[in-house]
Order: C-alpha cells, then sequence, then structure tokens
C-alpha cells in the first residue's frame, strides 16, 4: 500500500503539536466572532473553496468504487462496452480532480494570502501609531514575529486547517459508509487495527512537541544573538572585548543541539510515516485475506474486495488526522488571539474625534503648568512582547514638575541642565510624542491633543543627537522628509548642511548607501546630513536635541551658520550641549530635576550666579578657552 508522504507528514505535524498549553488556554470571549468577521470579505470564496474540497473527497470515494465494478465486469465476464464506459468514467474524474485540484489551491492562496495581507497590514498600521514607551519596552524579534509567525499560523485556519478539516469529516463519513454497506465484518475488523498505531503515535509524538519546543527556543535565541552581533555597534563591542572565540563558541553549542534535534526529529517523522504504512499495510492485507475468504465463499464478489482494500486506504488517514483536530482548531485560533492581542493594545496618543488641521502660520510654543510621568508597562506594553511573566506594576514617578514658558515666533530658546533634568522630555511632549498627564502644550497657541498629528508634526522639524538613518541611499534618506523634492532641492539642502562636497565626491553621489543606521557615515556626516533633511523640511518650529554634538569645531560654525538662516523667522528649542548655542540664544532655560530653576538670557544668568553659573564655569566656560567640555 502506498501513501501520499506530504499528507503523512501533515499529520506528524499535528500529532505533535498536541500540546497542553494550547488545547487548554482559554481564549477570550467573542474571538470566534472576529476570526470571522475578519474572513468576511472572503465568504464567497471560501463557499467555492469547500465546496471544491467536498467535491475532491467525493471524487476520492467514488474511484475505488468504480475500480470495484470493473473488477466485477471482468471476473462475471460482464460487457467490455460496461468496462470501457467505467475506464472513462474513472479517466474523466481523474481529469476533474486534477482541475479541482488547481481550482483548490488557487482558492486557497487567494483566501490565505488575502488574509495575511488583510492581518499584516493591520498590525503594522496599529504598531506604527503605538507610543515610543512601547518600542523602548518591546522586543523587536518578538514584535516580528507577530507579524510574520502567528499571522501565518492564522490565516492556516482557512486554509489546511479549515480544508483538512471539512475533507477530512466528508472522507471519513462517506468511506465509512461505503464499507460498511459492503461489509460491515471485515471494516470492523479493520478499524481494530487502528489503535496500535495511533497510541505509538501519540507518544512519538508527545517527544516531537518536546523537542520542537526546545527547537524553537534555541533557534530564537540564536536569532536574536545574530541581530545583536551582526548590527554595527554589537560587532565592534565583540571586537573590541576580543570575545570571538567565546562568541563562536557559544552560538556553535546552541547549533549543534538544532541539528541533532533535527537529525531526532526526522527520524521520528520517518517512523511514523513507515507506522502508518505498516499498520495500514497489514489491515489491507487483513482485507484482502478475509475478503478472499468471503469471495471464494461467494458471499462477496471480488471488486467489493477490491474496493474495500481501496477504501481503506482513505480511512485511516482521516482518522488520524481528526483525532487532533481540536489542537489545529485551537492552535490556529491561539494565533489569531496573539494578533488580536496586539490589535487591542490601544494607542496612547491617537487624534481626537473634533482634531482640526494646526494652521501653517503656528509658530509659537508655550507651555502650561506641564505635569508628566513615563507610561507605565500596562498602558503601553504587553507582558508576551517584553518575554516577562507578568508586567512591571510598579508607579511611573513624575518627572515634569509644573513647566510654565513661552516661546515666541521667531524665538531660540536653549534648554540646559543636568543630565536627567528633563530637556529630551520636553522636546518630547512638543510633537507629541508623548501626553502631558497635566497642564497644557499649546503650539501657535492651539493644545496640541486638539490638532491632528499629522499637522502638528509637519509643522515641526526634529535633530536629535543620534541621527538615525535607514538603509538607504543619501537621496532615500532626504526624500523621506519631502518626498516630492527635487534633484535641485536635495543639492540645496545639502550644500546649506555643508555637506555638498563630500556627498559630491562619492562615486555614486546622492545614491549612495549610507548603511544600517548610517554607519557608513562618521558622526558628523551623519548629523550634517540629518540637519539637510531638516532643512529641506523647512518646518516651522525646529528642536535640535544636541544635534550638533558630534561635530567638530569647523563644521559646527559651518552648520551653526546654516542653522542660522534656516532659523529665521522660525521658533527654535535647542538642547544645548555647545556655548555658541547658548550665547545666541533669546532665552536660556535651565532646568533641575523636572523643574524650571532659572530663565533668562546668557548675561542675566551669569550675573544671577546660579545654577546656570555653576553649569557654565564647569561646562561652558571650557568650551569658551578652546577646551571640549567635559562628558556628561
Amino acid at each position: 500500500m502506498s501513501m501520499d508522504s506530504l499528507q503523512a507528514m501533515r499529520m506528524m505535524r499535528s500529532m505533535h503539536r498536541g500540546d497542553n498549553s494550547v488545547v487548554d488556554r482559554q481564549l477570550p470571549p467573542g474571538t470566534w466572532h472576529r476570526v470571522l468577521r475578519f474572513a468576511r470579505p472572503y465568504r464567497m470564496d471560501l463557499l467555492v473553496f469547500l465546496g471544491i474540497v467536498i467535491a475532491d473527497a467525493l471524487i476520492g470515494v467514488a474511484t475505488p468504487v468504480l475500480a470495484g465494478r470493473v473488477v466485477n465486469e471482468i471476473t462475471g465476464h460482464g460487457a467490455v462496452h460496461v468496462v470501457v464506459q467505467i475506464a472513462f468514467v474513472i479517466a474523466g474524474l481523474a481529469v476533474i480532480d486534477a482541475l479541482l485540484s488547481f481550482a483548490q489551491r488557487w482558492y486557497s492562496a487567494r483566501i490565505g494570502e488575502g488574509l495575511i495581507y488583510d492581518m499584516r497590514t493591520s498590525v503594522f498600521d496599529h504598531v506604527q501609531r503605538m507610543p515610543l514607551a512601547f518600542f523602548t519596552r518591546t522586543q523587536t524579534g518578538a514584535l516580528v514575529s507577530r507579524l510574520n509567525n502567528d499571522v501565518l499560523g492564522a490565516q492556516q485556519a482557512f486554509t489546511s486547517t479549515l480544508s483538512g478539516l471539512v475533507s477530512n469529516v466528508v472522507s471519513l463519513v462517506l468511506t465509512a459508509a461505503v464499507m460498511f454497506s459492503l461489509s460491515w465484518q471485515i471494516t470492523a475488523l479493520s478499524l481494530v487495527m487502528l489503535p496500535v498505531f495511533v497510541i505509538p503515535a501519540r507518544r512519538i509524538g508527545a517527544r516531537l512537541q518536546s523537542i520542537t519546543r526546545e527547537s524553537y527556543n534555541l533557534n530564537a535565541s540564536m536569532n536574536s544573538t545574530m541581530t545583536e552581533r551582526f548590527n554595527v555597534a554589537g560587532a565592534l563591542l565583540v571586537k573590541l572585548f576580543g570575545h570571538p572565540a567565546a562568541e563562536d563558541a557559544s552560538f556553535r553549542a546552541r547549533a549543534a543541539r538544532v541539528r541533532d534535534i533535527g537529525v531526532t526529529s526526522a527520524m521520528y517523522g520517518r517512523a511514523f510515516f513507515v507506522a502508518l504504512t505498516l499498520v495500514a499495510s497489514l489491515a489491507q492485507a487483513l482485507v484482502y485475506g478475509l475478503g478472499g475468504y468471503y469471495a471464494i465463499k461467494g458471499e462477496l464478489s471480488a471488486g467489493t474486495v477490491v474496493t474495500l482494500a481501496l477504501l481503506l486506504t482513505r480511512l485511516y488517514g482521516p482518522l488520524t488526522a481528526l483525532s487532533n483536530a481540536r489542537v489545529d482548531v485551537m492552535s490556529a485560533l491561539v494565533s489569531f488571539d496573539r494578533v488580536f492581542e496586539v490589535l487591542d493594545l490601544p494607542p496612547m496618543i491617537d487624534d481626537a474625534a473634533d482634531a482640526i488641521e494646526l494652521p501653517r502660520e503656528a509658530g509659537s510654543v508655550e507651555f502650561i503648568d506641564v505635569r508628566f510621568s513615563y507610561p507605565t508597562a500596562r498602558e503601553v506594553s504587553l507582558a508576551s512582547l517584553e518575554d516577562v511573566a507578568v508586567l512591571d506594576d510598579a508607579p511611573s514617578q513624575e518627572v515634569l514638575h509644573g513647566v510654565t514658558f513661552l516661546a515666541q515666533r521667531g524665538e531660540m530658546v536653549a534648554l540646559v541642565g543636568p543630565s536627567g533634568a528633563g530637556k529630551t522630555t520636553i522636546s518630547q511632549l512638543v510633537p507629541r510624542i508623548y501626553d502631558v498627564r497635566s497642564g497644557q502644550v499649546l503650539v501657535g497657541g492651539h493644545d496640541v491633543r486638539t490638532v491632528t498629528q499629522q499637522s502638528l508634526r509637519d509643522r515641526i522639524g526634529v535633530v536629535s543627537q543620534e541621527a538615525h538613518m535607514f538603509h538607504d541611499t543619501i537621496r532615500g534618506n532626504l526624500l523621506y522628509a519631502d518626498p516630492d523634492a527635487s534633484d535641485e532641492d536635495l543639492w540645496r539642502a545639502i550644500t546649506a548642511a555643508q555637506i555638498g562636497e563630500l556627498v559630491a565626491a562619492l562615486p555614486e553621489g546622492l545614491d549612495t548607501l549610507v548603511g544600517d543606521r548610517g554607519y557608513r557615515l562618521s558622526g558628523g556626516e551623519k548629523a550634517r546630513l540629518a540637519i539637510a533633511r531638516l532643512l529641506l523640511k523647512a518646518p516651522e518650529i525646529v528642536i535640535l536635541d544636541e544635534a550638533t554634538a558630534h561635530l567638530d569645531s569647523e563644521s559646527e560654525a559651518a552648520v551653526q551658520e546654516a542653522l542660522a538662516q534656516a532659523l529665521a523667522g522660525r521658533t527654535s528649542i535647542v538642547i544645548a550641549h555647545r556655548l555658541s548655542t547658548i550665547l545666541n540664544a533669546d532665552k536660556v532655560i535651565v532646568l533641575d530635576a523636572g523643574k524650571i530653576v532659572e530663565m533668562g538670557t546668557h548675561s542675566e544668568l551669569l550675573a544671577a550666579d546660579g545654577l546656570y553659573g555653576e553649569l557654565y564655569r564647569t561646562q561652558f566656560e571650557r568650551q569658551a578657552a578652546g577646551v571640549e567640555p567635559l562628558p556628561r
């Protein structure tokens, strides 16, 4: 007896997925309803798909019956034209079955790929709207897994799991009905051997479940290691500390275990296939033996014996698969639930129902008694995405305490203070990276929570100390600020940022790849490219978070000149790192422990001889003498 090895391997996977944690998992109420809602756009395709599956199952049962009739005609010396007609019918069914196979695969792909598209785009769009705190807590690999593995698992619910369930039920019912109608004695005896296969197979499945889970964990660990070690910063750390041999040994140990598990898993799979083939062959031999006995005694026809033997091959497979159908269904539902878990996490920052467009001329920035604490884990994260059992319940400490100031249109306001004073936090509240807990942040007189996020961020440009670049060309990174910019616009921006000569000297020019996170550029070059991106956007409000910290004195002077021209008539909030920023500022705000402790011009604050005076003497005065500032 021969059996489709692919079908057998699918049953093997079904057997070793029999994880009690999956079967016993309590799904949230309404999961089924949400699953069906996702499938609603494909309901007609699903009905056609299921119809094809049922038709295919009917043909699978009809063919052995017709083969038995051929044998009866031959052994009974029947009419030749009847044999030929039946043969043509069998051939026709084979052709129809082949066409149905193509149709089934087309509908399966259409439904499956459509669901993958819908779910991935929904999750991707939702994740993009999550607050920054979500990304600071979440493991990137775990989040990517939701977009890949879990979405694929959910998709299988409507393709392999659904089609397999329907096909197996129809095949089993029809096959069993036909076999029992032909000879209930032989059918019953044939099924007696099923436990001989199922019981050992389940034990094999339990063992496979254990080693497969270990393999998944090891692969996830290796992927995490490769992600960390193969980015530029990780590779540099390994080289600087001189541990490549230790890293190699650690990786080899895990890879060797995965290799051994792969060999063991392959042998278990082969044992399952051989056992299923052997048991089904023994059962088929029983049919031939007992059926032949009844046929010789005249109680059965030869064709009936052949039909029973052929149908038996279609009985064991569905019985084995259906014995674990609940695990298959629950596995698919768990995948859906893990996707829904991400979609159900509400973004903390969203447009109000009556949000308005921020006027183009809006340029002032005002903080009114602003108090802020960072979101707690439960507000922005999931335990499964942090790889922890329970999220941290600790309340977040307030980091800004009643901050109030006004930056008029066109003013440059410098924020200074010791590390952890709240400077970067203030800069992130203006473009609504976070929302205040109490108080107001006004841009152009409008509370930022009452305007659309898109219009707000269109008016604001930010350059941070670690300017991020995508693994793209210089052109691609600049066009992120203005997709409609011409080459003339790009060159104007990079020339103003004092990086034009460097780009022009590159063999690929604007089409030069900057590498992962821009690591092919020096710190100063990357900072100037980020400033060029800012200049290209030409926003009304500019936030510089120590944007010139990586520039040498010559580059800084050139960029400061470009910024001075670009910032004319615009509001700018600058987290100061260089003395030049302090001297050029219209207002200096001194922060300490989340509070504004001093405010005024450079001269006024020096005369007051408070915290600013101390900071000036320990940091900025060294710059005035031509010495780099002390590390902070």
